[in-house]
């Protein structure tokens, strides 16, 4: 059992009161969420993968294109790492409050799919997925499962079945569109809740950092868990600089069960 200090706890309580409360609660994740289940981020001081490579260098739609050679290389310990994760408390609770109906839809700015390996159904992927895979050439589409488990282990990039060009994985890269579909479900979930919760997300990447004052707008409620501090914390109901599989776990048990 995790003990959280008094000023948590009450932070917990009024958390679960206001998910209590709402008729329209909408959860935006980032890659804080997964780096319980061994998942690095990107912008975490000295862990993080963009303190040490360069992203327009390796994970470009640019480089993809000209050198696709060099982004699997970069990418082989990053799908290596995804391919095997598993959700943590915080992926279970959340999907624990969607079937409870307290959430109407995750919007997540990861590509790992553990929302919903949790069992998780109404999920927003804004930065794609690695669960499928198109070919550059012809866009045929295929699932990524058995073209990963060759590249993870054995470093074979994948290939179209039918034209034999390069398959790129279905996650956006830098100098892409965010999926259009996908950006305008988000927008409009975002503008009609009455409440949002922002778990593991420093909101520094637009336009999806963007989403949760344009809830504020709009007179929703607002909670931040993520273990360093965001440009909206001083707006928040709720702000709490702590690990997410502890907190989020807590705030549902207390949402669903008092």
């Amino acid at each position: 059992m995790t003990f959280f200090s008094p000023q948590t706890q009450t932070a917990i309580e009024f958390a679960a009161d206001l998910f209590r409360q709402a008729k329209r609660a909408v959860v935006l994740t980032g890659a804080g969420l997964s780096t319980p289940s061994g998942i690095p981020d990107f912008r975490s001081e000295g862990t993080g993968l963009w303190s040490r490579d360069e992203p327009l260098e390796v994970a470009s739609l640019n480089t993809f294109r000209i050198a696709p050679e060099k982004f699997f290389q970069w990418f082989r310990p990053l799908a290596s790492q995804i391919f095997c994760a598993q959700p943590n408390p915080a992926h279970f609770a959340l999907a624990e409050l969607e079937q409870a109906g307290c959430i109407q839809t995750i919007i997540t700015q990861n590509i790992d799919a553990l929302h919903q390996k949790a069992g998780s159904k109404n999920v927003i992927e804004m930065h794609g997925t690695m669960l499928t895979l198109t070919c550059s050439q012809c866009y045929h589409q295929v699932d990524a499962a058995s073209y990963l488990t060759l590249f993870v282990e054995k470093g074979e990039i994948p290939h179209c079945p039918k034209c034999g060009s390069v398959l790129k994985p279905d996650v956006i890269l830098f100098g892409e569109q965010l999926p259009q579909s996908a950006w305008l479900h988000a927008q409009r979930d975002a503008r009609q809740c009455d409440l949002m919760l922002v778990a593991g997300s420093s909101l520094e990447v637009l336009p999806v950092a963007g989403l949760p004052m344009q809830a504020l707008d709009r007179g929703a409620h607002l909670i931040i868990v993520n273990n360093s501090p965001t440009y909206l914390n001083v707006r928040a109901d709720v702000a709490i600089m702590e690990n997410v599989a502890d907190i989020i776990p807590a705030i549902a048990e207390r949402a669903l069960h008092g």
